[in-house]
């Protein structure tokens, strides 16, 4: 591992974080985003002014054409801000797999989702529990009552796809 760049070491650090606090809470922290922005900037920055700045383009694109869907309630506007502070980070083509394998991801999870109002039995906790009983739990009852998903899993399975195809890995 200490041949990855740094960017890529952060970048997974934290959108595992961000979808551990997804699943936990349906809530991704704003300072997420902003920590991927400004390190992809900076990652973007060693490569070139021109990267840096076609990047940044991509990323601000990404947010205004996602910003109609987290109106309407469609996507939540903690994944809207995840995305685009990830794509600040890569190249316009590592963005483009980085959308296609967080689409992909999404639709397992909206697979999983679905199938597991009728697969997943009603737990119930009481007392101490592990933490993991308790997450499950919570999420089989919100799969029941058919929640919203926790679509910053998915970002963070495209953003991991993605970091480990970068170069240097």
């Amino acid at each position: 591992m200490s041949d990855l760049p740094i960017h890529q070491v952060f970048a997974a650090g934290l959108l595992i974080y961000a979808a551990a606090r997804d699943v936990a809470t349906r809530l991704i922290p704003d300072a997420v985003p902003i920590a991927l922005l400004v390190l992809g900037v900076l990652s973007r920055l060693m490569v070139g002014w021109t990267e840096a700045g076609t990047s940044l383009l991509a990323g601000l694109l990404l947010f205004v054409i996602l910003l109609p869907l987290a109106m309407r309630g469609w996507l939540g506007g903690g994944d809207v801000k995840l995305i685009g502070a990830m794509a600040v980070g890569l190249a316009p083509y590592e963005t483009w797999v980085f959308i296609m394998a967080t689409v992909f991801a999404g639709g397992v999870l909206g697979i999983a989702y679905i199938a597991g109002r009728y697969v997943v039995p009603e737990t119930r906790v009481a007392g101490n529990t592990n933490l993991l009983r308790r997450v499950l739990a919570v999420e089989a009852w919100r799969m029941r009552r058919r929640g919203p998903l926790p679509y910053a899993v998915a970002i963070a399975v495209g953003g991991l796809i993605v970091l480990n195809t970068l170069p240097g890995v």
